[in-house]
Order: structure tokens, then C-alpha cells, then sequence
């Protein structure tokens, strides 16, 4: 007799796909920010001028494949995260992408990103309002405090895209101490009393 493995249920997470799209536009709004007030920041070692697509790319890539990997829900959380980060910064230089070269092309992708990410958000806020409630508002304070936390380490990487490395390095440290502070609060509060 043999054994038939039965294919689990998909499971569609709205609160992920919630919590990357919020990330991305926090992402994208620091960038065209930071960038908007340094314009001529930058980063250049040898011949290579690293922008922050860059960052967001490998941000991007290694969020996915853990998230792909990933069954608790707490990581993948962290995970729909820094992939919206890091797709917020790879968003910030589609002009650049785009045309090769002409970073200034104009606000116009700015507006369209922004009106795409904030109807995706509504839409989903919309349609979904009671999982959201309980895919991110659900979640602990130690939980919440970790999301803040990778959000701030995630945006360090905008000043040292810059070569602002004492900035950068002020700005992971803060973001860090946070995560470890959720994290702690996280195991203090599901330990038996």
C-alpha cells in the first residue's frame, strides 16, 4: 500500500504582501528624499559607481529565496520586509534603469510609482481589511518593534550608498538595537509565567 502525499493549501498572505508594498514605498520616498537633497552623493570604488539598485538587488534577492525557503511566519514577515525595501531602492533609480544614464529624467515615475504603490496598498486595505488586522496589526509589540527595526537597518543603506559610513553605520546600529530589543521582548513574553 502505498502512501499519497497530499498538496498542502495555497495560502495567499495579504499582511505580506501588505507589509513589502509599505516597506517598498518607505524605501522609495527615503531615496528620492535622500537623493533629492544630495544629488551629487555618491559612491565610486575603482571604476565601479555602486547606485543603490544595487543594494536593493541583493536586498531583493536574498529576502526571496528566504522567504521561499521560510515556514514561520515571523521571519517571513521580516523577509516580505527587506524585499519591499530593497525593491524601494531598485524602484528609485528606474529612471536611471530606464534610460541608461539620465538619473534626473523628470518626477513623472515618481508620481506613477508612488500612485501604484499607494492604490496597491488601498486596494489591499480595502479587500482585506480583517486578515490585515490579524496578518499585521495581530503580531506582538516585540514583533512590531523587530519590523521597525529592520526598516530603519534596511534604509542605513542609503547613506552608505553615499559613502556616509558613519552615518550608515549609526543608522544599522539603531536599527539593530531595535530588532534585539523586539526579539528579547518576543522571547520574554511567550516564555510561561
Amino acid at each position: 500500500m502505498s502512501s499519497t502525499v497530499q498538496p498542502r493549501k495555497s495560502v495567499i498572505s495579504h499582511g505580506l504582501a501588505f507589509l513589502g508594498l509599505l516597506a517598498f514605498m518607505a524605501s522609495f520616498v527615503g531615496a528620492r528624499v535622500f537623493t533629492t537633497m544630495y544629488p551629487r552623493a555618491w559612491v565610486v570604488v575603482g571604476w565601479i559607481h555602486f547606485h543603490h539598485f544595487w543594494y536593493g538587488l541583493a536586498m531583493v534577492g536574498i529576502a526571496g529565496w528566504l522567504g521561499i525557503i521560510s515556514t514561520l511566519p515571523t521571519h517571513r514577515r521580516v523577509y516580505a520586509l527587506v524585499f519591499g525595501l530593497g525593491g524601494g531602492l531598485i524602484g528609485d533609480e528606474i529612471g536611471l534603469l530606464l534610460t541608461f544614464g539620465n538619473y534626473y529624467s523628470g518626477f513623472t515615475y515618481v508620481f506613477g510609482v508612488g500612485f501604484i504603490g499607494f492604490a496597491a496598498l488601498s486596494l489591499l486595505f480595502i479587500n482585506y481589511r480583517d486578515r490585515l488586522k490579524y496578518d499585521v496589526l495581530g503580531v506582538g509589540t516585540g514583533e512590531r518593534l523587530v519590523h521597525v527595526g529592520v526598516v530603519v537597518a534596511g534604509l542605513s543603506a542609503l547613506a552608505f550608498s553615499v559613502d556616509a559610513a558613519l552615518l550608515g553605520l549609526v543608522i544599522l546600529v539603531m536599527g539593530a538595537l531595535m530588532v534585539a530589543l523586539g526579539t528579547w521582548l518576543n522571547r520574554r513574553r511567550s516564555q510561561p509565567k
